[in-house]
């Protein structure tokens, strides 16, 4: 028996890359889902097995788990990475859009993350891997509401992680910094849904130049396939750390957070985005 994998969000990013990086492994059969599966055709190419799941439907998610349950007898390691960034001064964003985004970013990932679990407790062992963000860690201005959502996911996964680990359950959460997808580009494009001449205009406008220049920057900005490498180690080491931080600038700006503190922050963030 191959060790079973259901990974959302699989479409593009990092969902895609870690498709092909865990599919090469002989021991993992690799379930890849999305929405529409004609997107995710090629994976296939990669020895995926394909399945349509909307983290938003609960009829979707059901399905979805019962044809890898119904094949394996449970998910073995559950890879919730299906997400996206929502942004926006918190005055003017509008709240459906927030919801929407806490749909996906937060209930979809606690919903399917509850489908699983009885398999995973009938079997005795287990392995949930939530990719979470930096911005899980520390808040940036225009991003308060994806931030929230990042933040709530942690907040689950620590609590989590103690509930079930006595039925031989483990829960990693990975944070990436900022990786070249089409994250970037659906933030900026939320972020100058606002009012063009309202109060926070040029907050909005430091904030779009300034996400453009990070995720410009090799130095800053890593690939996809960097984090599906350390979604590999932490689904296959034998004790997974709690939490993995992706890129070395990721790693500096948490840690200056924790260890100066919010002022200091603040500080530094007000000269960025003036």
């Amino acid at each position: 028996m191959t060790t079973s994998v259901l990974i959302t969000g699989t479409s593009s990013g990092i969902g895609r890359a870690t498709v092909r990086q865990l599919a090469r492994r002989p021991e993992f059969t690799v379930y890849a889902t999305a929405r529409n599966v004609e997107a995710i055709a090629d994976l296939a190419d990669s020895g995926a097995r394909l399945l349509p799941l909307d983290v938003t439907d609960e009829e979707s998610m059901r399905a979805a788990v019962a044809a890898v349950e119904a094949a394996h007898g449970q998910v073995d390691v559950l890879v919730n990475n299906a997400g996206y960034g929502e942004y926006g001064p918190i005055e003017e964003a509008p709240l459906d859009r927030v919801r929407a985004q806490f749909e996906t970013n937060v209930f979809g990932l606690s919903r399917l993350t509850q489908l699983v679990l009885p398999g995973m407790r009938r079997a005795g062992r287990g392995r949930i891997v939530n990719v979470s963000s930096m911005g899980g860690r520390l808040v940036f201005p225009g991003g308060g509401y994806y931030h929230a959502s990042k933040y709530a996911v942690e907040a689950i996964s620590d609590a989590l992680r103690q509930e079930v680990r006595p039925f031989g359950i483990e829960v990693v959460v990975v944070e990436p910094g900022l990786i070249r997808t089409g994250f970037g580009a659906v933030a900026a494009k939320s972020l100058g849904a606002g009012a063009p001449a309202g109060p926070y205009r040029t907050m909005v406008a430091s904030v779009d130049a300034a996400m453009a220049k990070s995720y410009a920057n090799p130095m800053l900005a890593a690939t996809p396939e960097t984090v599906a490498r350390v979604i590999e180690r932490a689904v296959t080491v034998r004790r997974p750390r709690t939490r993995y931080l992706v890129t070395a600038a990721a790693w500096a700006m948490v840690h200056t957070r924790r260890l100066f503190g919010a002022r200091v922050f603040d500080a530094v963030a007000r000269l960025q985005f003036r």
